[in-house]
């Protein structure tokens, strides 16, 4: 493993010698434009593990993207490679199908301290919910980026992630009522406490997430990426591509089914992703995911 290899992944050609938050910026919004977030393996018969050897080979070597897991583990020893001290922390993602956050801390993020001041680093969370940019660690502020407005706030010993969403205007009208729009204004993303975690305490979390019949992963196929002007998605059969017009204060989404034929074409063309065993699409609804 090396760092060349990581920023040729990516495309990062910027300076690096310094651990600075313009360089985090710089590298956390290459990696989150050209490394989907993604659940594939687990509907290829492959199995997700916590080896960073065998990620940086998945996901820099040949060329796939991964879930935060991964992803985000992959970024904290990026991190430490180029001189951050990361510590790394476990989040509980909210569930609104239940009102309430979920019991086990199935999202993994790094908090990175520069000149004092602290931030959340997250690589790995995907569609319209993904932060392009680390955010400041203080409470109760708003964080303007493209996405839309992302709010951490901190009450008592968790801290909590929301986001304020613009209107969107689905252009196929076909998907006008589909489960995967977001409806609501505001929403909840994940809460998390400051306490230190280690690789151990994502394993059972990890097993669990793509073995267990009713978890997110297993239910979902997932492939996002963020681009320049939004995201692509492809959930089960269903492909989107979401433009963000904050000057008008709408997201435009694009949305349509794709055929099982077509599903390598797509994952090629529109993610750079070419699968070594062949993908079963899932898309069970009485799992709840939006865009």
């Amino acid at each position: 493993m090396n760092l060349e290899e990581y920023f040729k992944r990516i495309g990062f050609h910027g300076p690096h010698e310094r651990p600075d938050l313009a360089t985090l910026k710089s590298i956390h919004r290459q990696h989150v434009m050209t490394i989907p977030f993604e659940n594939l393996s687990i509907h290829c018969g492959e199995k997700n593990t916590m080896d960073l050897e065998v990620i940086f080979n998945k996901i820099i070597r040949s060329s796939r993207g991964g879930w935060c897991c991964e992803n985000n583990l992959l970024f904290s020893w990026v991190l430490k490679e180029l001189g951050y001290d990361p510590t790394t922390l476990g989040a509980r993602v909210f569930n609104s199908l239940n009102n309430d956050y979920n019991p086990m801390e199935s999202h993994l993020v790094n908090k990175v301290v520069i000149d004092g001041k602290a931030y959340i680093a997250d690589v790995s969370y995907g569609v319209s919910y993904q932060i392009w940019d680390p955010l400041e660690l203080v409470s109760g502020e708003d964080q303007v980026q493209a996405a839309g407005v992302f709010r951490l706030t901190e009450k008592g010993d968790i801290w909590v992630l929301e986001k304020t969403m613009r209107k969107p205007v689905v252009l196929n009208p076909d998907f006008a009522i589909s489960s995967l729009v977001e409806k609501k204004p505001t929403k909840t993303i994940y809460c998390f406490s400051l306490v230190p975690r280690g690789v151990d305490h994502f394993l059972e979390t990890s097993h669990r997430l793509q073995t267990d019949p009713k978890t997110l992963f297993t239910n979902k196929t997932i492939c996002s990426l963020q681009t320049a002007t939004g995201f692509r998605a492809l959930i089960g059969w269903t492909y989107s591509e979401v433009t963000f017009r904050p000057e008008e204060g709408v997201d435009i989404l694009d949305m349509k089914n794709i055929a099982d034929d077509e599903m390598e074409q797509v994952l090629k063309e529109k993610f750079n992703i070419k699968l070594a065993n062949k993908l079963v699409p899932i898309n069970n609804q009485t799992t709840m995911y939006t865009l």
